[in-house]
């Protein structure tokens, strides 16, 4: 018996692993149109409160909340990917096992 298919797996994760990569060095091609337009308008707000002379604290819990939900995301993401790849894996090595156990006998 071969070798269970998991390529397709493996690249998910693979891309998965840079998107979050990508997302906890702040770039934005990663991020779903929510999560940026949720970004663009924090950075907005607290740009505005910056000219304006005010405190950007709010804008700034906001940002920080829209880029960890989107680390987040991802972070589930590739563990979702993970257990199924685990489960193939683990599929495959039982149909072995039992092609095995029903030898020559």
């Amino acid at each position: 018996m071969a070798k269970p298919d998991t390529r397709r797996l493996d690249r998910e994760i693979q891309q998965t692993t840079s998107k979050l990569t990508a997302v906890q060095k702040r770039e934005m091609w990663p991020l779903t149109g929510r999560e940026r337009r949720a970004v663009l308008a924090a950075l907005a707000g607290g740009s505005y409160k910056v000219v304006r002379g005010n405190s950007p604290a709010r804008a700034e819990r906001k940002l920080e909340t829209a880029w960890g939900s989107a680390e987040t995301r991802l972070s589930a993401e590739i563990s979702a990917l993970q257990i199924e790849r685990q489960r193939i894996v683990h599929e495959a090595a039982t149909a072995k096992a039992a092609k095995r156990c029903s030898g020559w006998w």
